[in-house]
């Protein structure tokens, strides 16, 4: 079996929607007074799947960064009071949640984001369809 060459132009394509639609976040994020990672740190405390308050390690992996690196990060939230830090009923881990100010400050951001999103889906889910093959919706 042999397989078809790689469409490299349809990869940097989709490559390029999503750069594109996160240098847009980046910049909004920064515009209301967040470093990039911080918002990100914010929508994975807040999005995390199940309702569930996540751990450090959780958001390590959410943000695919190591997991000192994450402690780094949550630290200087935690500083800026944008996020507190709890023990879990077990004692073993800590998990992060959002302060008053980091939940406003996400909202901001998630407002700002809505016209870029809804303009951005349509070139993201083509770029995406054509890479996998699948006719969009």
């Amino acid at each position: 079996m042999t397989s078809s060459p790689p469409d490299y132009e349809t990869w940097a394509e989709f490559r390029y929607q999503i750069r594109r639609f996160l240098r847009t976040a980046e910049a909004n994020a920064r515009e209301i007074g967040l470093a990039p990672q911080q918002h990100q740190l914010l929508l994975a405390v807040r999005g995390f799947p199940g309702g569930k308050t996540p751990t450090i390690g959780d958001l390590a992996e959410r943000l695919q960064l190591r997991h000192h690196s994450t402690v780094e990060l949550v630290d200087r939230m935690e500083e800026g009071g944008l996020v507190l830090r709890r023990p879990t009923m077990s004692g073993r881990e800590v998990a992060v949640l959002l302060t008053p100010r980091g939940r406003q400050l996400l909202a901001a951001v998630t407002r700002r984001m809505r016209p870029e999103l809804d303009e951005a889906g349509s070139r993201l889910i083509a770029a995406l369809s054509r890479l996998v093959r699948t006719p969009p919706p």
